[in-house]
């Protein structure tokens, strides 16, 4: 688990997005990549695309134009990199990113899988979709990871129901 005096990719961040995914570090792959999401088996490019957050399917080299989307990314852990299995003892900024989220007031904060929520919440259950909890006026939302370690217990079921969720709210 390499640890960096700087972030290994930087926050993608502005006022009033629509949504925020948080990751729990970057793999392996996007930290040697510079790019979120750059294993080729990660799906979320492709989620994006396929509940209607991006008009086309994004490389994860285009990661900075997700602004243009009302896409924010960021991670709990900005300073290291690699699988969540690896990152036990990582110092988790839990306030940095509560933080980030106030300042910058997306509609919704969401999850790239239970280890980030969990580790946010400091709780060890929890489950998908919307949760009860807000962070400041965001609603929270829970996603199954998009990565490819994860691919035993992925379920797009969540990822369609945030997509009908965005669009909603932007008809309102």
């Amino acid at each position: 688990m390499p640890v960096s005096p700087t972030p290994i990719l930087p926050d993608v961040l502005k006022a009033d997005l629509k949504v925020v995914f948080c990751g729990t570090a970057a793999g392996s792959r996007s930290a040697k990549e510079g790019a979120y999401y750059a294993h080729p088996r990660n799906r979320f490019w492709a989620m994006l695309y396929q509940i209607g957050l991006t008009p086309r399917l994004l490389k994860p080299a285009e990661y900075r134009s997700v602004l243009d989307y009302g896409i924010g990314l960021t991670d709990l852990a900005k300073e290291t990199f690699g699988a969540d299995a690896d990152l036990e003892g990582v110092d988790f900024d839990r306030d940095g990113l509560r933080q980030k989220i106030l300042d910058h007031a997306p509609r919704i904060l969401a999850f790239n899988g239970k280890t980030a929520a969990k580790i946010f919440f400091e709780s060890a259950t929890i489950k998908y979709g919307q949760q009860e909890e807000k962070v400041g006026d965001s609603l929270v939302y829970v996603l199954p990871s998009t990565s490819p370690a994860a691919v035993g217990s992925w379920d797009e079921g969540p990822w369609l129901l945030l997509g009908k969720m965005i669009r909603e709210m932007g008809e309102g």
